[in-house]
C-alpha cells in the first residue's frame, strides 16, 4: 500500500470514529444520566476527548429548555476542572501524555503558536482559548508546560468557558430547536465576536487602571 492511500484510510478511519463518538455522545441527552454524561463530556473534552460538550448541552437544552441555563453550569464547571486536568498533564507528563494526545489530533502545530501567545499575554490566551475553533485542549497542556500561574488560568477559564456555554444556553432556551442549525453554522463568528469584545474591555480596563 503506498504512503498516500495509507494516510488517507487513516483519515477515513478516523472520520468514522468521531462520527460514532459524535452518536455515542448524543444519546446521554434520552437517557437519565444526561447531566452526568454533560458534565464528564466537558472535564474529558478538555484535555483528551475529541467531542465538545456544546452538542450534548445543547441536546439537553432542547429537550428541557427550563434547565439550558443549569446545564450551561455543569457544563462550564466540567470544562473548567477538565482544564485543571488538561494543565496537570502538560505540568508533568507532557511528554508521556500531552504530546500523543496532539500528536493523535494532528495539532502539534497549533501548540506552538499558542505557547507564543502565552508569552504575550497568557489572561488573554486562555481567554480566547474558551471560544476560538482551536480545541481546547490545546490551550490546557500548553498553559502547563508554561507554567502560567494557575489562578489565572483557571479565572480565565471560567470567563471564557461559561460565556460560550451560556450564550449557547440563552440562544437555545429564547429561540428553541430553530436555532440549531444557526449554531452550527454562525457560532464560530459569534464566538469570535466576543473575544473581540472582550479583548478590547480588557485593554480599555488596563488603561483606565
Amino acid at each position: 500500500m503506498k504512503y498516500e492511500e495509507a494516510m488517507e484510510l487513516s483519515q477515513v478511519k478516523k472520520a468514522g470514529l468521531h462520527r460514532r463518538l459524535y452518536e455515542w455522545t448524543l444519546h446521554w441527552a434520552h437517557t437519565p444520566y444526561g447531566a452526568f454524561a454533560l458534565f464528564a463530556l466537558a472535564f474529558c473534552e478538555s484535555s483528551f476527548f475529541p467531542i465538545p460538550p456544546d452538542v450534548l448541552l445543547m441536546a439537553l437544552a432542547f429537550s428541557i429548555p427550563k434547565k439550558s441555563f443549569k446545564y450551561a453550569a455543569i457544563c462550564s464547571a466540567g470544562s473548567v476542572l477538565g482544564g485543571c486536568f488538561g494543565y496537570f498533564i502538560g505540568y508533568q507528563f507532557f511528554e508521556y501524555l500531552g504530546l500523543p494526545i496532539l500528536n493523535f489530533y494532528g495539532i502539534t502545530d497549533k501548540f506552538d503558536f499558542v505557547k507564543e501567545e502565552y508569552n504575550a499575554n497568557a489572561f488573554i490566551a486562555v481567554a480566547i482559548a474558551g471560544f476560538t475553533p482551536i480545541p481546547y485542549k490545546v490551550f490546557t497542556i500548553a498553559a502547563g508546560v508554561c507554567k502560567i500561574n494557575i489562578w489565572t488560568f483557571i479565572i480565565a477559564s471560567a470567563v471564557s468557558r461559561s460565556g460560550r456555554f451560556f450564550i449557547i444556553a440563552a440562544l437555545t432556551y429564547v429561540f428553541g430547536p430553530k436555532i440549531k442549525d444557526f449554531i452550527d453554522k454562525y457560532f464560530n463568528i459569534i464566538s469570535i465576536a466576543f473575544v473581540i469584545l472582550l479583548v478590547v474591555g480588557f485593554f480599555i480596563i488596563k488603561l483606565l487602571t
